[in-house]
């Protein structure tokens, strides 16, 4: 499946659950990929990869122009049979020797495009306008075709290392149904019971997908959804506890102050007073 998404205006950072991996392309604007404390920052050009799960985005338009992404989203499926085509109809020797610590651990990953991706991504953006290709799933499956080509026959990068291991239809069931609980009550015995392994098996592979133990992973993708709500809503700090799974607001408070350094309230007002900061001196110094 191949989309184009359009932005006329910044809708700040939001929460998106993926259930499909995706790899993008930024047509016009900027693009922000938050991650932790951390943020990605893409421009026209950039190409990214994005895994099943919870991501936090911002788009920001430009200018005289809005915010333009082209995205091809499939299943693990999906990409076996166009491996398979590929190797068997072109022989195409397929290898994955990239080793780097950084992206083995992330879930999306980007760098910039080359031309024979631009024009990929150029060409889909004329088949999304063309209403008789939208009804021609043979001309859409070209297109995918032709990206994982370009792709897994360029040089090895992160990108290529993290669709090559997409391909994994085993680690997609199981990171759907862990995404799937990060705000429901959930042991981790029944977590392990869902994804049809002993408890010893589920940390293991827990532990080599996340890098951490369960327990410690989902309190941390909690407190980041925290995070985001606490800047792009007015909900209350005992909303947002009970929202991120926190009913109990004095442990929510806890946790989260031994994690960022601060009380949620504090980060919140910290936050609206430098952006106030920032307006005031724009105001100042326009450009």
């Amino acid at each position: 499946m191949v989309v184009k998404y359009v932005e006329t205006q910044s809708g700040g950072v939001r929460s998106i659950t993926l259930s499909r991996y995706a790899i993008g392309y930024i047509v016009h604007g900027t693009k922000y990929i938050h991650s932790g404390d951390k943020r990605k920052c893409l421009t026209r050009g950039d190409l990214f990869y994005l895994g099943i799960g919870l991501h936090y985005t911002e788009e920001l338009p430009e200018a005289d122009h809005p915010f333009e992404q082209i995205v091809f989203y499939y299943t693990p499926d999906e990409l076996q049979r166009i491996l398979l085509h590929l190797n068997v109809t072109y022989r195409l020797s397929i290898t994955n020797n990239h080793i780097c610590t950084e992206c083995r651990s992330r879930s999306e990953v980007s760098m910039p495009s080359w031309p024979a991706i631009r024009s990929i991504f150029l060409g889909a953006a004329s088949y999304l306008r063309d209403e008789g290709s939208l009804n021609d799933p043979a001309a859409g499956n070209f297109k995918m075709t032709e990206l994982i080509y370009h792709i897994v026959s360029h040089e090895d990068s992160c990108l290529k290392s993290k669709v090559l291991s997409s391909i994994d239809s085993a680690k997609e069931n199981f990171e759907q149904i862990v995404y799937g609980h990060i705000f429901r009550e959930c042991s981790i015995e029944e977590l392990a019971q869902k994804t049809n392994r002993s408890l010893t098996s589920f940390k293991k592979e827990f532990r080599r997908i996340y890098e951490m133990p369960p327990h410690k992973w989902f309190i941390r993708q909690r407190l980041i959804h925290s995070r985001l709500l606490l800047l792009s809503t007015s909900k209350s700090i005992s909303e947002i506890g009970v929202i991120c799974s926190f009913p109990n607001t004095s442990h929510f408070i806890k946790l989260f102050k031994k994690a960022y350094g601060f009380t949620p309230a504090s980060y919140r007002n910290g936050h609206f007073r430098m952006v106030e900061e920032n307006e005031r001196e724009e105001m100042r110094n326009p450009a």
